[in-house]
């Protein structure tokens, strides 16, 4: 056994070949992860799968790795997938394996279009047909530039005239982890009470009917909501869906959305113990993993999830022809 590992070595990403079968032909398999914890008897490697344990003396070598430069096109493309799965349109339209959205102008994410894999079609004619499916509806035309996955998209609608509406992060962190930096607070139910969509309009105005389909058509949902004798003081929504290239298929993702506290309650935590409630019953519900998106300009949220774990994975612009 070679264990080149210490306790320096703790939050560094690590490799760890594990032996799973002994005798004349001993078989062994790779772990490849953050160690969060070392022991005399056992480390424990944070995987893309989760927290593994691994007995030291199943160990036949171990050491730290260089830390990776960036998230794949895979793993870009799979957070994408769970998260428009997670905040459906009214109104899903296909353009080769681009999905274009809309929802009678109820946020930007639910009326624009993803363009992640192949749309059949040239680029350019491609962004013709998503300006005409807007049109048509009586929307402005936009689309969700995810980067660096799709650059090429980028130079050519800003070749095409095209100008950036807003810069999200998208934020990812491992289930277990979430958990552990929260507590938990707030009652559960599948449908946001009428308190709730009066928070939701509160911010956003008035809600069209197509609203109503975005907040709760998801097969596998909860909203959080905490209240005291003088109302509803902080909400939250969380879904729990896949990121694989066909529903159902791939990594369960919990998306956190909807994240609202009432300005005479603000500071006092709820927000996170809301979102901890969420984690815990994601969970209970096969996740592993959870995202959530927010604006680069928002510093207040991306200091509050920065203290619960997360890092931004990736980031996309939205982009908009006026």
């Amino acid at each position: 056994m070679v264990l080149a590992l210490s306790a320096h070595d703790i939050g560094s990403r690590v490799v760890v070949r594990r032996r799973v079968q002994t005798g004349e032909r001993p078989l062994y398999t790779d772990l490849l992860g953050e160690l969060t914890e070392l022991t005399p008897t056992e480390v424990v490697i944070l995987t893309s799968r989760g927290a593994v344990r691994v007995p030291v003396d199943e160990i036949h070598r171990a050491k730290p790795v260089p830390p990776r430069r960036g998230p794949t096109a895979r793993e870009i493309a799979e957070v994408e997938r769970a998260a428009t799965r997670a905040w459906p349109p009214a109104e899903l339209a296909w353009l080769g394996d681009w999905r274009l959205r809309a929802a009678e102008g109820y946020t930007g994410r639910a009326n624009s279009a993803l363009p992640i894999g192949n749309p059949g079609v040239p680029l350019s004619e491609a962004i013709d047909q998503v300006v005409a499916f807007y049109r048509e509806r009586e929307l402005p035309p936009q689309i969700d530039v995810p980067l660096p996955l799709a650059t090429t998209v980028q130079r050519e609608l800003i070749k095409a005239g095209w100008h950036e509406e807003c810069a999200v992060r998208v934020q990812t962190v491992e289930l277990d982890r979430l958990i552990a930096a929260t507590d938990a607070i707030g009652s559960l139910a599948t449908r946001p009470s009428p308190a709730a969509y009066a928070l939701i309009e509160g911010r956003r105005g008035p809600l069209p009917e197509a609203a109503r389909h975005v907040l709760t058509a998801v097969p596998t949902l909860s909203f959080c909501e905490y209240a005291d004798s003088s109302g509803l003081l902080a909400m939250g929504r969380g879904s729990v869906t896949s990121g694989g290239h066909i529903d159902g298929e791939g990594a369960r993702w919990l998306g956190l959305f909807a994240i609202e506290t009432v300005p005479a309650a603000r500071r006092r935590g709820l927000a996170q113990r809301v979102v901890g409630r969420l984690a815990r019953w994601g969970r209970e519900h096969g996740a592993t993993k959870a995202f959530l998106q927010v604006e680069s300009t928002n510093e207040a949220a991306l200091e509050l999830y920065a203290k619960l774990g997360f890092t931004t994975q990736h980031s996309y612009v939205r982009y908009r022809l006026y």
